[in-house]
């Protein structure tokens, strides 16, 4: 088959519309739902974020997109209690595969984002990934196979409606793209870059230029991740997973607050006092990690004033307050840090430094490189200039 029709195009307004191939078949199948087109936009972005980050690190992995910009993405590296709870699988009574551990982490990072989400898994979908997919809220998947049990469970979300993609793991693109814009047609070869290599990590400008293999693994992470970002984009990541992605802002200065604020809402849901706030039971999933958000936030009011406080815990819990924060973002460290072009000042890096940034890795070729470079340096950073422009639109 090459061409599907699809319900309607970016808006209920855009019709028709379809995908389909002008030479040869289409590599994608449709096993349940019925996509549509900013389904199809994630799925095809996802699918290739999750193929590289698995070439690059030989681990499953999986990706949370929302609206053509990965909110979370992760390799199947084993939880630790800490991180099973604030990504609510510690009370499944199975055991995680590799692909399902990548899937928790992706989707669990920045679960305000990643909320009604299209998953790509770079691995065959099985059971239990399927289980841990059934209790979120998701538009769909894509994924190169899937176990027969997954696929009952997956047919059964939604009523029956959700979509799964089955994608051809051998499929290989055409070497030049195109796309039409008010009817003018762009062209352009493929970004092919492999950010698999050491040759990243080749130019070095700043005083420390120790990379650890750790941090080597989620710096190419976070390239990968922000190759299909929107421009202009930043990635923190620690521990094989993206903790703070700010994309598609005009200013880099922006994404850089952006991402390291989800990365230290990340790193706060971790604090004592969020893992112990006492719920109510069988309070809805996404009520729970709203009233988290907000309880972290300055609005922490909204969620503990007398007589709103009730419908989320069952006694009043004291607030996180400013001082408890500051305390506890300073014991975050070891983050690594990834920007799809070049920093233009020392300001990122003075932001980046309040989330714990240890090593970065930008393109470099900016006028204020020097301003950068001294900034690193004054905090004991690792940077690379990978010479590498990731901008996708």
């Amino acid at each position: 088959m090459n061409e599907l029709t699809l319900k309607y195009g970016c808006n209920p307004n855009q019709k028709p519309a379809k995908i389909y191939m002008e030479n040869g078949d289409l590599p994608i199948e449709v096993l349940n739902g019925r996509p549509g087109y900013i389904n199809f936009l994630d799925a095809l972005n996802g699918w290739q974020l999750v193929k590289e980050l698995k070439a690059a690190t030989g681990l499953p992995a999986a990706t949370s997109f929302k609206h053509v910009s990965p909110a979370g993405a992760a390799i199947g590296l084993p939880l630790d209690d800490t991180l099973s709870r604030i990504y609510f699988v510690d009370d499944v009574d199975f055991p995680l595969s590799p692909i399902a551990t990548a899937y928790a982490r992706a989707r669990g990072a920045d679960r305000m984002s990643s909320y009604g989400d299209f998953v790509a898994l770079s691995d065959t979908c099985d059971k239990a990934t399927a289980l841990l997919l059934k209790r979120e809220v998701s538009d769909g998947i894509i994924a190169p196979d899937y176990t027969d049990e997954a696929l009952e469970i997956l047919r059964d979300k939604r009523k029956g409606t959700y979509v799964v993609l089955k994608i051809d793991a051998n499929y290989k693109p055409q070497p030049i793209e195109s796309k039409q814009v008010y009817g003018v047609t762009f062209e352009q070869g493929r970004n092919e870059i492999d950010l698999s290599g050491d040759e990243l990590f080749a130019n070095i400008p700043t005083v420390n230029k120790t990379f650890s293999e750790e941090a080597k693994r989620d710096l190419r992470i976070a390239l990968i991740t922000l190759k299909y970002t929107q421009s202009n984009s930043v990635c923190y990541v620690k521990d094989g997973q993206a903790i703070g992605i700010g994309a598609g802002q005009q200013s880099r200065i922006h994404c850089t607050r952006l991402a390291g604020n989800k990365a230290d809402i990340w790193w706060l849901r971790q604090h004592p006092k969020v893992m112990s706030l006492p719920w109510v039971e069988k309070i809805r999933r996404a009520d729970r990690d709203n009233t988290i958000d907000i309880y972290i936030s300055d609005d922490y009011e909204d969620v503990l004033a007398d007589g709103v406080w009730q419908q989320f815990f069952t006694h009043q819990p004291s607030p996180l307050t400013l001082e408890e924060k500051k305390e506890w973002i300073k014991l975050n460290t070891g983050v690594a840090l990834g920007s799809d072009a070049f920093f233009p000042f020392g300001d990122n890096i003075e932001r980046a430094h309040k989330s714990g940034v240890a090593v970065v890795a930008q393109a470099g070729g900016s006028v204020r490189d020097d301003h950068v470079i001294e900034t690193c340096n004054k905090y004991g950073i690792a940077m690379a200039f990978t010479g590498v422009r990731l901008f996708h639109h």
